[in-house]
């Protein structure tokens, strides 16, 4: 129930954002600057695997953070950009991309975004971080839709990955006061 409102609390994290920003003017090195906080955002050049609670084994970022695929990118160009990209950034490569325990090394690459900055791809598939995840085993964004396309994590094939993150606490218990976390789910 709370995926279907993932991308109205996104919209409110995005517009906030902005805001926040300014909506700076469309300066060259405001695309630079992009790039450096798409990538302190993204996590560097490493894919692993980690078990998540409730949909297994899943690729992770050098942080731990889980990254998905955008089911409207056309193989390796991305179509996330703008608003896109403020709400799920991308994984950006810093040097050459290494696989870690529980991903393939065959299956990594890079892509060049229109800002001249690398983004890791893993089996053919632009990597994305998700704004809302903010700690490893999160997985807040699988299955959602926004921004045109359906986002998914990714298995060590490159394969999506059905389900939902299973929490440590259960969430029957804290549905109306202490889950909504200010953005109306």
């Amino acid at each position: 129930m709370s995926r279907s409102r993932v991308p109205t609390a996104l919209l409110a994290l995005v517009v906030l954002a902005l805001v926040v920003a300014g909506c700076g003017g469309g300066s060259s090195s405001s695309s630079t600057s992009n790039a450096s906080e798409s990538s302190a955002a993204g996590g560097g050049g490493t894919v692993s695997g980690a078990s998540v609670s409730g949909l297994g084994t899943i690729l992770v970022n050098s942080e731990g953070l889980t990254v998905y695929m955008f089911a409207k990118d056309q193989g390796t160009t991305s179509s996330c950009y703008g608003a896109c990209e403020q709400g799920w950034p991308p994984v950006i490569a810093e040097g050459k991309p290494t696989a870690g325990e529980g991903a393939m090394s065959s299956q990594l690459g890079t892509t060049k975004r229109k800002d001249g900055s690398m983004q890791l791809t893993y089996a053919g598939h632009p990597l994305y971080t998700f704004a809302e995840d903010t700690a490893p085993g999160e997985a807040n964004g699988n299955e959602s839709t926004a921004f045109g396309g359906k986002w998914s994590v990714m298995d060590e094939a490159g394969e999506a990955v059905a389900g939902t993150a299973e929490t440590e606490e259960a969430p029957e218990e804290e549905t109306s006061e202490s889950s909504s976390g200010g953005y109306g789910y």
